[in-house]
Protein backbone atom coordinates (compact mmCIF):
# COMPACT_ATOMS: atom_id res chain seq x y z
CA UNK A 1 0.00 0.00 0.00
CA UNK A 2 2.89 2.35 0.77
CA UNK A 3 4.45 1.67 -2.63
CA UNK A 4 1.13 2.39 -4.36
CA UNK A 5 0.82 5.68 -2.47
CA UNK A 6 4.38 6.75 -3.29
CA UNK A 7 4.01 5.97 -7.00
CA UNK A 8 0.70 7.82 -7.32
CA UNK A 9 1.91 10.86 -5.35
CA UNK A 10 5.08 10.98 -7.45
CA UNK A 11 2.98 11.47 -10.57
CA UNK A 12 3.59 8.11 -12.24
CA UNK A 13 1.00 6.52 -14.50
CA UNK A 14 0.42 3.33 -12.56
CA UNK A 15 -1.86 0.35 -12.20
CA UNK A 16 -1.89 -2.02 -9.26
CA UNK A 17 -1.83 -5.80 -9.59
CA UNK A 18 -3.01 -7.97 -6.70
CA UNK A 19 -2.46 -11.72 -6.47
CA UNK A 20 -4.84 -13.86 -4.43
CA UNK A 21 -3.12 -17.20 -3.99
CA UNK A 22 -6.07 -18.64 -2.06
CA UNK A 23 -3.88 -19.89 0.78
CA UNK A 24 -5.39 -17.97 3.71
CA UNK A 25 -9.12 -18.18 3.05
CA UNK A 26 -11.11 -15.12 4.13
CA UNK A 27 -7.94 -13.25 5.03
CA UNK A 28 -6.77 -13.44 1.40
CA UNK A 29 -10.16 -12.14 0.22
CA UNK A 30 -10.01 -9.21 2.67
CA UNK A 31 -6.55 -8.29 1.35
CA UNK A 32 -8.00 -8.18 -2.15
CA UNK A 33 -10.89 -5.92 -1.08
CA UNK A 34 -8.54 -3.43 0.59
CA UNK A 35 -6.37 -3.16 -2.54
CA UNK A 36 -9.43 -2.60 -4.72
CA UNK A 37 -10.77 0.11 -2.42
CA UNK A 38 -7.44 1.91 -2.28
CA UNK A 39 -7.04 1.77 -6.07
CA UNK A 40 -10.51 3.30 -6.49
CA UNK A 41 -9.55 6.12 -4.13
CA UNK A 42 -6.48 6.91 -6.22
CA UNK A 43 -8.40 6.52 -9.47
CA UNK A 44 -6.02 3.91 -10.89
CA UNK A 45 -6.53 0.57 -12.62
CA UNK A 46 -6.68 -2.44 -10.33
CA UNK A 47 -5.98 -5.92 -11.71
CA UNK A 48 -6.87 -8.94 -9.58
CA UNK A 49 -6.17 -12.57 -10.24
CA UNK A 50 -6.84 -15.69 -8.20
CA UNK A 51 -4.42 -18.58 -8.53
CA UNK A 52 -4.79 -22.29 -7.83
CA UNK A 53 -1.46 -22.32 -6.03
CA UNK A 54 -1.87 -25.76 -4.45
CA UNK A 55 -2.79 -27.28 -7.80
CA UNK A 56 0.23 -25.64 -9.40
CA UNK A 57 2.50 -27.04 -6.68
CA UNK A 58 1.15 -30.53 -7.36
CA UNK A 59 1.63 -30.10 -11.10
CA UNK A 60 5.20 -28.80 -11.00
CA UNK A 61 6.57 -30.13 -7.71
CA UNK A 62 7.64 -26.63 -6.68
CA UNK A 63 7.53 -25.31 -3.15
CA UNK A 64 4.71 -22.94 -2.28
CA UNK A 65 7.09 -19.98 -2.32
CA UNK A 66 8.57 -20.90 -5.72
CA UNK A 67 5.18 -21.61 -7.32
CA UNK A 68 3.68 -18.35 -6.06
CA UNK A 69 6.71 -16.39 -7.20
CA UNK A 70 6.62 -17.83 -10.72
CA UNK A 71 2.85 -17.35 -11.03
CA UNK A 72 2.88 -13.70 -9.99
CA UNK A 73 5.89 -12.60 -12.06
CA UNK A 74 4.54 -14.37 -15.15
CA UNK A 75 1.24 -12.56 -14.69
CA UNK A 76 2.98 -9.22 -14.05
CA UNK A 77 4.87 -9.62 -17.32
CA UNK A 78 1.63 -10.43 -19.18
CA UNK A 79 -0.08 -7.34 -17.75
CA UNK A 80 2.88 -5.15 -18.70
CA UNK A 81 2.80 -6.35 -22.30
CA UNK A 82 -0.96 -6.03 -22.61
CA UNK A 83 -1.34 -2.57 -21.05
CA UNK A 84 1.98 -0.97 -21.95
CA UNK A 85 3.57 -0.67 -18.51
CA UNK A 86 7.33 -0.25 -18.79
CA UNK A 87 8.28 -1.06 -15.18
CA UNK A 88 7.13 -3.65 -12.62
CA UNK A 89 7.61 -2.18 -9.13
CA UNK A 90 7.46 -4.55 -6.14
CA UNK A 91 7.70 -3.71 -2.46
CA UNK A 92 10.66 -5.73 -1.16
CA UNK A 93 12.70 -3.90 1.47
CA UNK A 94 16.00 -4.18 3.35
CA UNK A 95 14.72 -6.78 5.83
CA UNK A 96 13.55 -9.05 2.98
CA UNK A 97 17.03 -8.94 1.46
CA UNK A 98 18.72 -9.72 4.79
CA UNK A 99 16.39 -12.67 5.39
CA UNK A 100 17.19 -14.01 1.92
CA UNK A 101 20.90 -13.72 2.71
CA UNK A 102 20.54 -15.90 5.80
CA UNK A 103 18.25 -18.42 4.08
CA UNK A 104 20.86 -18.98 1.38
CA UNK A 105 23.72 -18.99 3.88
CA UNK A 106 22.04 -21.74 5.93
CA UNK A 107 21.32 -23.77 2.81
CA UNK A 108 24.96 -23.72 1.78
CA UNK A 109 24.86 -21.38 -1.20
CA UNK A 110 27.78 -19.80 -2.98
CA UNK A 111 28.52 -16.09 -3.17
CA UNK A 112 25.62 -15.52 -5.58
CA UNK A 113 23.10 -16.45 -2.94
CA UNK A 114 24.63 -14.03 -0.44
CA UNK A 115 23.77 -11.01 -2.57
CA UNK A 116 20.22 -10.89 -1.20
CA UNK A 117 17.43 -9.43 -3.33
CA UNK A 118 18.57 -7.18 -6.15
CA UNK A 119 17.22 -3.65 -6.58
CA UNK A 120 16.55 -4.25 -10.26
CA UNK A 121 16.33 -7.30 -12.49
CA UNK A 122 15.26 -6.42 -16.01
CA UNK A 123 12.17 -4.26 -15.72
CA UNK A 124 11.42 -5.43 -12.18
CA UNK A 125 12.44 -2.68 -9.74
CA UNK A 126 12.32 -2.50 -5.95
CA UNK A 127 12.08 1.17 -4.91
CA UNK A 128 11.73 0.39 -1.18
CA UNK A 129 15.05 -1.43 -0.95
CA UNK A 130 16.40 1.67 0.80
CA UNK A 131 14.09 1.26 3.82
CA UNK A 132 13.52 -1.25 6.60
CA UNK A 133 10.19 -2.87 7.45
CA UNK A 134 9.99 -0.74 10.59
CA UNK A 135 10.48 2.49 8.64
CA UNK A 136 7.83 1.54 6.10
CA UNK A 137 5.28 0.74 8.83
CA UNK A 138 6.05 4.01 10.62
CA UNK A 139 5.59 5.92 7.34
CA UNK A 140 2.25 4.19 6.72
CA UNK A 141 1.00 5.13 10.19
CA UNK A 142 2.21 8.71 9.84
CA UNK A 143 0.47 9.14 6.47
CA UNK A 144 -2.62 7.15 7.52
CA UNK A 145 -2.07 4.58 4.80
CA UNK A 146 -4.00 1.39 5.62
CA UNK A 147 -2.10 -1.88 5.47
CA UNK A 148 -2.62 -5.50 6.43
CA UNK A 149 -0.31 -8.02 8.08
CA UNK A 150 -0.11 -11.51 6.61
CA UNK A 151 -0.90 -13.81 9.56
CA UNK A 152 1.40 -16.50 8.14
CA UNK A 153 4.33 -14.17 8.89
CA UNK A 154 3.84 -14.94 12.59
CA UNK A 155 4.31 -18.69 12.37
CA UNK A 156 7.74 -20.30 12.68
CA UNK A 157 6.75 -23.06 10.27
CA UNK A 158 8.79 -21.44 7.51
CA UNK A 159 12.55 -20.89 7.55
CA UNK A 160 12.19 -17.23 6.56
CA UNK A 161 9.98 -16.59 9.58
CA UNK A 162 12.37 -18.41 11.91
CA UNK A 163 15.09 -16.04 10.76
CA UNK A 164 12.82 -12.98 10.95
CA UNK A 165 11.35 -13.75 14.37
CA UNK A 166 14.25 -15.57 16.02
CA UNK A 167 17.69 -14.93 14.58
CA UNK A 168 17.58 -11.28 13.47
CA UNK A 169 16.11 -9.88 16.72
CA UNK A 170 18.97 -11.55 18.64
CA UNK A 171 21.57 -9.95 16.37
CA UNK A 172 19.83 -6.58 16.73
CA UNK A 173 20.25 -6.87 20.49
CA UNK A 174 24.01 -7.02 19.93
CA UNK A 175 24.05 -4.20 17.39
CA UNK A 176 20.90 -2.10 16.78
CA UNK A 177 22.44 -0.82 13.52
CA UNK A 178 22.66 -4.36 12.17
CA UNK A 179 20.10 -3.90 9.32
CA UNK A 180 22.02 -0.98 7.83
CA UNK A 181 25.43 -2.64 8.30
CA UNK A 182 24.10 -5.82 6.72
CA UNK A 183 22.60 -3.86 3.84
CA UNK A 184 26.04 -2.35 3.14
CA UNK A 185 27.66 -5.79 3.32
CA UNK A 186 25.16 -7.18 0.81
CA UNK A 187 25.87 -4.26 -1.53
CA UNK A 188 29.61 -5.07 -1.40
CA UNK A 189 28.97 -8.77 -1.95
CA UNK A 190 26.78 -7.93 -4.93
CA UNK A 191 29.58 -5.86 -6.49
CA UNK A 192 32.05 -8.69 -5.90
CA UNK A 193 29.68 -11.22 -7.46
CA UNK A 194 29.21 -9.08 -10.57
CA UNK A 195 32.96 -8.86 -11.01
CA UNK A 196 33.39 -12.62 -10.55
CA UNK A 197 30.46 -13.43 -12.83
CA UNK A 198 32.08 -11.46 -15.64
CA UNK A 199 35.21 -13.60 -15.34
CA UNK A 200 33.16 -16.81 -15.11
CA UNK A 201 31.18 -15.91 -18.23
CA UNK A 202 34.44 -15.47 -20.15
CA UNK A 203 35.72 -18.84 -18.95
CA UNK A 204 32.40 -20.47 -19.84
CA UNK A 205 32.73 -19.30 -23.45
CA UNK A 206 36.16 -20.90 -23.70
CA UNK A 207 35.66 -24.02 -21.57
CA UNK A 208 32.14 -25.25 -22.36
CA UNK A 209 31.03 -26.78 -25.64
CA UNK A 210 27.62 -28.12 -26.65
CA UNK A 211 26.57 -30.76 -29.13
CA UNK A 212 23.03 -32.09 -29.49
CA UNK A 213 22.06 -30.99 -25.98
CA UNK A 214 25.15 -32.49 -24.34
CA UNK A 215 27.48 -29.99 -22.67
CA UNK A 216 31.14 -30.64 -21.96
CA UNK A 217 33.15 -28.62 -19.47
CA UNK A 218 36.77 -28.93 -20.59
CA UNK A 219 38.54 -28.71 -17.27
CA UNK A 220 41.98 -28.12 -18.79
CA UNK A 221 40.68 -24.75 -20.09
CA UNK A 222 40.61 -23.49 -16.50
CA UNK A 223 44.03 -21.86 -16.39
CA UNK A 224 44.51 -21.50 -12.64
CA UNK A 225 44.47 -24.93 -10.93
CA UNK A 226 44.10 -23.33 -7.49
CA UNK A 227 40.70 -21.91 -8.46
CA UNK A 228 39.56 -24.91 -10.51
CA UNK A 229 36.93 -26.21 -8.07
CA UNK A 230 35.53 -22.72 -7.52
CA UNK A 231 35.17 -22.11 -11.26
CA UNK A 232 33.53 -25.50 -11.74
CA UNK A 233 31.06 -24.70 -8.97
CA UNK A 234 30.20 -21.29 -10.42
CA UNK A 235 29.62 -22.72 -13.91
CA UNK A 236 27.61 -25.75 -12.78
CA UNK A 237 25.49 -23.83 -10.27
CA UNK A 238 24.69 -20.79 -12.41
CA UNK A 239 24.12 -22.58 -15.72
CA UNK A 240 22.92 -26.05 -14.72
CA UNK A 241 21.45 -25.72 -11.21
CA UNK A 242 23.87 -27.94 -9.27
CA UNK A 243 24.14 -27.49 -5.50
CA UNK A 244 27.40 -26.99 -3.65
CA UNK A 245 27.45 -30.41 -1.94
CA UNK A 246 26.92 -32.12 -5.28
CA UNK A 247 29.67 -30.13 -7.00
CA UNK A 248 32.06 -30.96 -4.14
CA UNK A 249 31.44 -34.66 -4.79
CA UNK A 250 31.87 -34.17 -8.53
CA UNK A 251 35.21 -32.40 -8.03
CA UNK A 252 36.36 -35.25 -5.80
CA UNK A 253 35.38 -37.75 -8.51
CA UNK A 254 37.34 -35.62 -10.99
CA UNK A 255 40.45 -35.84 -8.83
CA UNK A 256 40.07 -39.61 -8.56
CA UNK A 257 39.16 -39.96 -12.27
CA UNK A 258 35.98 -41.78 -11.24
CA UNK A 259 34.06 -41.95 -14.51
CA UNK A 260 31.19 -44.16 -13.39
CA UNK A 261 29.45 -41.99 -10.82
CA UNK A 262 26.56 -39.68 -11.70
CA UNK A 263 25.71 -36.39 -9.99
CA UNK A 264 22.30 -34.78 -10.19
CA UNK A 265 20.70 -31.35 -10.11
CA UNK A 266 16.96 -30.91 -10.41
CA UNK A 267 16.94 -31.39 -14.19
CA UNK A 268 20.51 -32.30 -15.19
CA UNK A 269 22.99 -35.10 -14.64
CA UNK A 270 26.79 -34.73 -14.73
CA UNK A 271 29.66 -37.20 -14.76
CA UNK A 272 33.40 -37.31 -15.33
CA UNK A 273 34.61 -38.47 -18.73
CA UNK A 274 38.35 -38.60 -19.51
CA UNK A 275 39.16 -35.61 -17.35
CA UNK A 276 36.22 -33.50 -18.50
CA UNK A 277 32.75 -33.00 -17.02
CA UNK A 278 29.77 -33.92 -19.17
CA UNK A 279 26.31 -32.48 -18.44
CA UNK A 280 23.01 -33.49 -20.01
CA UNK A 281 19.30 -33.44 -19.19
CA UNK A 282 17.96 -36.23 -17.00
CA UNK A 283 16.12 -38.81 -19.10
CA UNK A 284 12.79 -40.30 -18.00
CA UNK A 285 14.45 -43.72 -17.72
CA UNK A 286 17.19 -42.47 -15.36
CA UNK A 287 16.63 -43.79 -11.83
CA UNK A 288 18.58 -40.82 -10.42
CA UNK A 289 20.22 -43.18 -7.93
CA UNK A 290 22.56 -41.76 -5.33
CA UNK A 291 24.24 -43.23 -2.26
CA UNK A 292 23.78 -41.76 1.22
CA UNK A 293 26.69 -42.49 3.56
CA UNK A 294 26.50 -42.76 7.33
CA UNK A 295 26.97 -39.32 8.86
CA UNK A 296 25.92 -37.52 5.68
CA UNK A 297 23.73 -34.60 6.65
CA UNK A 298 21.81 -34.02 3.44
CA UNK A 299 21.13 -35.44 0.00
CA UNK A 300 19.30 -34.10 -3.04
CA UNK A 301 16.58 -35.90 -4.96
CA UNK A 302 14.70 -34.25 -7.78
CA UNK A 303 13.13 -31.03 -6.55
CA UNK A 304 13.88 -31.73 -2.88
CA UNK A 305 16.63 -31.95 -0.33
CA UNK A 306 16.64 -34.50 2.51
CA UNK A 307 18.19 -33.55 5.85
CA UNK A 308 19.45 -36.43 8.01
CA UNK A 309 19.80 -36.20 11.77
CA UNK A 310 20.44 -38.94 14.33
CA UNK A 311 19.09 -38.42 17.82
CA UNK A 312 18.19 -40.25 21.03
CA UNK A 313 14.59 -41.46 21.17
CA UNK A 314 14.09 -39.65 24.49
CA UNK A 315 14.81 -36.31 22.79
CA UNK A 316 11.73 -36.60 20.56
CA UNK A 317 8.93 -34.25 21.55
CA UNK A 318 6.35 -36.22 19.56
CA UNK A 319 6.06 -39.22 17.29
CA UNK A 320 3.33 -37.51 15.27
CA UNK A 321 5.21 -35.84 12.44
CA UNK A 322 4.04 -34.41 9.08
CA UNK A 323 4.40 -36.37 5.85
CA UNK A 324 7.64 -34.59 4.95
CA UNK A 325 9.36 -36.04 8.05
CA UNK A 326 10.36 -39.67 8.64
CA UNK A 327 11.36 -41.17 11.98
CA UNK A 328 13.25 -44.44 11.53
CA UNK A 329 14.70 -46.83 14.08
CA UNK A 330 18.44 -46.26 13.57
CA UNK A 331 19.35 -49.82 14.60
CA UNK A 332 17.16 -51.21 11.80
CA UNK A 333 18.86 -49.07 9.17
CA UNK A 334 21.89 -50.37 7.25
CA UNK A 335 24.25 -47.92 5.55
CA UNK A 336 24.91 -46.92 2.87
CA UNK A 337 21.35 -45.97 1.96
CA UNK A 338 20.13 -45.73 -1.61
CA UNK A 339 18.01 -42.87 -2.87
CA UNK A 340 16.29 -43.25 -6.25
CA UNK A 341 13.09 -42.85 -8.22
CA UNK A 342 10.50 -45.54 -7.55
CA UNK A 343 10.00 -48.14 -10.25
CA UNK A 344 7.41 -50.71 -11.24
CA UNK A 345 7.65 -53.76 -9.00
CA UNK A 346 8.72 -51.79 -5.91
CA UNK A 347 6.84 -52.82 -2.79
CA UNK A 348 6.95 -52.16 0.94
CA UNK A 349 4.91 -52.60 4.11
CA UNK A 350 3.33 -49.19 4.74
CA UNK A 351 3.37 -48.04 8.35
CA UNK A 352 0.11 -48.95 10.05
CA UNK A 353 -0.69 -51.71 7.56
CA UNK A 354 -0.09 -55.45 7.55
CA UNK A 355 1.42 -57.15 4.57
CA UNK A 356 3.32 -55.89 1.55
CA UNK A 357 1.86 -53.38 -0.90
CA UNK A 358 3.12 -52.32 -4.30
CA UNK A 359 4.24 -48.72 -4.48
CA UNK A 360 2.19 -48.30 -7.67
CA UNK A 361 -0.97 -49.40 -5.83
CA UNK A 362 -0.19 -47.15 -2.87
CA UNK A 363 0.15 -44.14 -5.16
CA UNK A 364 -3.08 -45.00 -6.98
CA UNK A 365 -4.97 -45.31 -3.68
CA UNK A 366 -3.52 -41.97 -2.58
CA UNK A 367 -4.79 -40.42 -5.86
CA UNK A 368 -1.31 -39.18 -6.76
CA UNK A 369 -1.21 -37.41 -10.13
CA UNK A 370 0.95 -38.62 -13.00
CA UNK A 371 3.22 -35.59 -12.63
CA UNK A 372 3.78 -36.33 -8.94
CA UNK A 373 4.40 -40.01 -9.64
CA UNK A 374 7.22 -39.02 -11.97
CA UNK A 375 8.85 -37.10 -9.11
CA UNK A 376 8.38 -39.79 -6.45
CA UNK A 377 11.55 -41.07 -4.78
CA UNK A 378 12.18 -43.92 -2.37
CA UNK A 379 14.85 -44.40 0.28
CA UNK A 380 16.21 -47.91 0.61
CA UNK A 381 18.18 -49.67 3.34
CA UNK A 382 19.86 -52.91 2.29
CA UNK A 383 17.57 -53.11 -0.74
CA UNK A 384 14.34 -52.61 1.25
CA UNK A 385 12.23 -49.46 1.02
CA UNK A 386 12.46 -47.60 4.33
CA UNK A 387 10.53 -44.52 3.23
CA UNK A 388 8.26 -43.71 0.31
CA UNK A 389 9.54 -40.15 0.53
CA UNK A 390 7.02 -37.57 1.64
CA UNK A 391 4.24 -40.16 2.05
CA UNK A 392 4.81 -43.17 4.32
CA UNK A 393 7.62 -45.01 6.08
CA UNK A 394 7.87 -48.78 6.03
CA UNK A 395 6.53 -50.60 9.05
CA UNK A 396 9.78 -52.58 9.07
CA UNK A 397 11.68 -49.45 10.19
CA UNK A 398 9.17 -47.95 12.60
CA UNK A 399 9.97 -46.85 16.14
CA UNK A 400 9.01 -49.33 18.88
CA UNK A 401 9.30 -49.42 22.67
CA UNK A 402 12.72 -51.01 22.16
CA UNK A 403 14.05 -48.17 19.99
CA UNK A 404 17.00 -46.24 21.42
CA UNK A 405 18.33 -44.23 18.48
CA UNK A 406 16.29 -42.49 15.80
CA UNK A 407 17.14 -41.22 12.34
CA UNK A 408 15.04 -38.15 11.61
CA UNK A 409 14.82 -37.29 7.91
CA UNK A 410 13.18 -34.07 6.74
CA UNK A 411 12.20 -33.42 3.14
CA UNK A 412 12.26 -29.81 1.97
CA UNK A 413 11.21 -28.72 -1.52
CA UNK A 414 13.77 -26.40 -3.10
Amino acid sequence: MVLMSLCVNSGYNVGVAHCNFGLRGQESDEDEILVQERARKYGIECYNKRFDTVGEMERTGESMEMAARRLRYTWFAELSEKHGYTVIAVAHHIDDSIETFFINLLRGTGLRGLTGIHKQVGRVVRPLMCATRKEIVEYAMQKHIPYREDSSNKTTKYLRNKIRLGLIPRIREINPRFPFIMHQNIERLTSAQRFIQGAIDNIYKEAVTEQSGVYTLHVDCIADPTSRDFVIYEILSSHFGFKGDVVDGLCKALEQNNSGKKFYSRSNVAYVDRGDIVITSISESDACEIIVREGQQRAYCGNSVLYFEECDVDSLMTYNVPDNVALLDADKVTYPLTLRRWKEGDSFTPFGMTGSKKVSDFLIDAKVSMAEKGRQFVLLSDGKIAWLIGRRISDDFRITNKTERVIRITKEII
